[in-house]
């Protein structure tokens, strides 16, 4: 059995609701122009019996009884057609009165006696069939009563109803034909556009991350569109960014290990002789290669959430002090000086210790890498409210305005033709960023009064 698209089950659910409603209206009218019709031939009916009291009450009087048409139809009907066409005697117009073939009301009247006994017309008469008192001199000498039908019988009764029951379903078949166009129409416009997204996710989910949807309104479905651009977009970007993250770590991991066995090869042909000298040579690229890796397997730890953090309450103050104190000498052999503006009474956070030690150790490390000699590097701390604002600040060489958003982003460095030695491998401050971010706080990057870096780390206090 084929497989009905969106568009064909939109379609037909369209179509049998249109067809549904046309029918039930069909139905209604037909049953409601059925019993309307009907009741209308009733009343009419009634209507014209009544233009026969006048003259059977002088037919009785002229007779004294009903005896006389006791089984004289010829009588019956004279007296009927006396009533259809009564004799101007005032000099007044006849009364136009309906057409017997479209009441059928000769067929369907019946005079009863005062007993109400049946004199002459249909043999029986139901209760519920309308009666009217035929009076005398005050008396009631007879009853006139009208039997109701269920159907038209008169030919002109019968063609007018089948003529408004047939152009009822002309117009419901009409009707049908229309919410058939209507819905094949309705089907295409609504479902166009969902069929571009789909075919431009499967383009997507090919590896073509350049896909984009055209937005052409404004509702449910150009919502969704700007939602896949965005997706679209973002993937991309993560895109560029991974063939950026391999490009810069192949980059970084060989350049050490081409310094390794370029070393290693000198001292094997035995250009180079095994001396303290480059064993520190070598041990100093094995350092190299050892914090790459263990700042690509934080930085990963971090970003999955696995990187462990133990949260007690720690004095920032206390953390500052013991590694400005490890930089001091750092800084003091290349010219810097350090500026320490950090309150006297403890300043508690809720935070890992041992992750906040690694955080201001890579700030400190930034600083003097970025610093040049005879320049000054100043760390603040402050309370703000319930937040501690710790501040990094260095003189120049001073960051442009357009790299400071991106100072965070792994493997990015301002200037990429530093040295592997004064630059580093770009992973330091993305760190950063990321154990801030595990302590709800913030981190941000300025340019500084004193001509360099600003960054700027915001912690929550913990309790007092």
């Amino acid at each position: 059995m084929m497989k009905l698209g969106i568009t064909g089950k939109l379609f037909l659910a369209v179509l049998a609701t249109s067809v549904l409603v046309t029918l039930a209206m069909g139905l209604a009218a037909h049953v409601s122009f059925t019993r309307g019709f009907l009741g209308y031939l009733n009343d009419q009916g009634v209507e014209r019996a009544e233009s026969l009291l006048p003259v059977l009450a002088n037919a009785y009087k002229q007779h004294g009884n009903w005896d006389f048409l006791r089984g004289n139809r010829r009588a019956w009907f004279e007296l009927m057609r006396a009533a259809r066409n009564p004799q101007a005697d005032d000099g007044l117009p006849p009364d136009t009165l309906p057409e017997p073939d479209l009441t059928g009301v000769g067929l369907r009247v019946t005079l009863l006696d005062a007993d109400r006994h049946v004199v002459i017309g249909q043999p029986t008469v139901d209760a519920d069939a309308p009666q009217r008192p035929i009076i005398v001199d005050d008396r009631t000498v007879g009853w006139l009563a009208v039997l109701p039908f269920q159907r038209a019988t008169a030919s002109a009764g019968v063609r007018f109803q089948e003529g408004q029951l047939r152009a009822i379903w002309i117009i419901g078949a009409l009707a049908v034909l229309f919410a058939a166009a209507l819905a094949m129409w309705l089907a295409r416009m609504l479902l166009a556009p969902v069929k571009r997204i789909a075919s431009a996710t499967h383009r997507l989910a090919a590896g073509d991350y350049t896909t984009r949807v055209a937005v052409s309104s404004r509702d449910e479905i150009g919502a969704l569109a700007e939602d896949f651009n965005g997706l679209a977009q973002t993937l991309e970007r993560n895109e560029q960014l991974r063939r950026a993250f391999v490009a810069d770590i192949s980059h970084e991991l060989r350049t050490p290990l081409a310094v390794l066995r370029g070393e290693l090869e000198a001292i094997e042909d035995g250009i180079r002789p095994l001396s303290p000298k480059s064993l520190k040579s070598l041990q100093a690229e094995v350092d190299m290669l050892n914090k790459l890796v263990s700042d690509l397997y934080d930085l990963s730890l971090s970003d999955v959430g696995a990187l462990t953090y133990r949260k007690v309450d720690v004095d920032v103050v206390d953390v500052l002090k013991l590694e400005l104190s490890a930089f001091r000498e750092r800084l003091t052999a290349r010219g810097i000086r350090l500026d320490a503006q950090l309150p006297d009474r403890p300043v508690i956070v809720l935070a890992d210790e041992a992750r906040l030690r690694q955080l201001f150790h890579n700030l400190l490390e930034n600083a003097l890498r970025y610093t040049d000699p005879g320049g000054v590097v100043k760390v603040a701390c402050t309370r703000r409210e319930r937040m501690v604002q710790i501040d990094f600040q260095d003189s120049k060489p001073a960051v442009p305005e357009d790299a400071l958003p991106r100072l965070f982003d792994r493997f990015y460095r301002v200037d990429g033709s530093r040295s592997r030695a004064s630059g580093g491998a770009g992973l330091g401050l993305a760190i950063c960023k990321n154990i801030v971010e595990a302590h709800q706080g913030s981190i941000a990057a300025h340019a500084s009064p004193l001509g360099g870096l600003w960054i700027a780390v915001t912690l929550p206090l913990g309790a007092d």
